[in-house]
C-alpha cells in the first residue's frame, strides 16, 4: 500500500483488503460520519472528533474505536490491540469479507456517535510518577542544551521520551533511539506531536 493524501487515494492505492475495506467504508458513510485521512489512514469523525479508523493487515484488517473503552461490547467482539498501552482504543477483526456484519457493526457505531454526543471521552491518567530511565538520564546531563529543552516540556511529553527509551529491550535500541530524539528535543518537539 501506498502512501497517500486522500481517503480516495488510499481506497486506490491499496493491494490488499480492498473490497473489504471498501465495505466498511461504505457502512460508515452510511452512518453519516464524515471521512477524513488521520495517520496514513482512513478515520471517520463525528463533529469532527474521531470516532472509528480502519486499517489492513497481514492476516486480518481491523476497525478501531478511538473511544471504544466506553463501548458495552454486547457481542464480545472488541479486543484491546495492546494491554497496558492502548487506553481507549478497541478493536474489531475481521479475517474475511463474508464476517462483517452490517447490522452489528452500525450497533457499535451509532453507540460510539451517541457518547461522542454525551462527552464521553477518555481521559488518561496523568498521575503516573515520571520515571526517568538511567540512559536517558545520563544522556540529557552529558547534553544541557537538550535537557533544558526536556525540562522545558510537559510531563506527558516527558513520560513519552521516557518510556520510548526505557521499553528498548536491548542498549543498541536503546542507543539509536536516543539518536532519533536529538532533532525533536533540538527542536523543542515533543515525540508524538506529529500525531496530535
Amino acid at each position: 500500500m501506498k502512501s497517500s493524501t486522500s481517503p480516495d487515494s488510499f481506497f486506490d492505492g491499496l493491494e490488499t483488503w480492498k473490497a473489504e475495506l471498501t465495505v466498511l467504508r461504505n457502512i460508515f458513510l452510511s452512518a453519516g460520519l464524515d471521512e477524513t485521512m488521520k495517520w496514513g489512514t482512513p478515520t471517520y469523525t463525528y463533529n469532527g472528533k474521531n470516532i472509528v479508523g480502519i486499517a489492513g493487515f497481514k492476516s486480518h484488517f481491523a476497525v478501531w474505536f478511538h473511544n471504544g473503552y466506553f463501548l458495552k461490547d454486547p457481542h464480545g467482539v472488541l479486543v484491546n490491540a495492546q494491554e497496558n498501552k492502548t487506553n481507549a482504543l478497541r478493536q474489531m477483526r475481521f479475517s474475511s469479507i463474508d464476517d462483517i456484519d452490517r447490522d452489528i457493526l452500525l450497533v457499535y457505531v451509532n453507540e460510539a456517535i451517541n457518547n461522542q454526543k454525551q462527552g464521553k471521552v477518555f481521559k488518561p491518567n496523568r498521575d503516573k510518577p515520571l520515571i526517568i530511565p538511567p540512559e536517558l538520564k545520563s544522556f540529557l546531563e552529558s547534553n544541557p542544551s537538550l535537557k533544558d529543552s526536556f525540562d522545558s516540556m510537559g510531563k506527558g511529553k516527558q513520560r513519552e521520551f521516557a518510556e520510548y527509551i526505557s521499553t528498548a529491550k536491548q542498549d543498541k535500541t536503546k542507543n539509536a533511539r536516543l539518536e532519533k530524539i536529538i532533532p525533536l528535543l533540538e527542536k523543542g518537539i515533543g515525540l508524538n506531536d506529529k500525531y496530535r
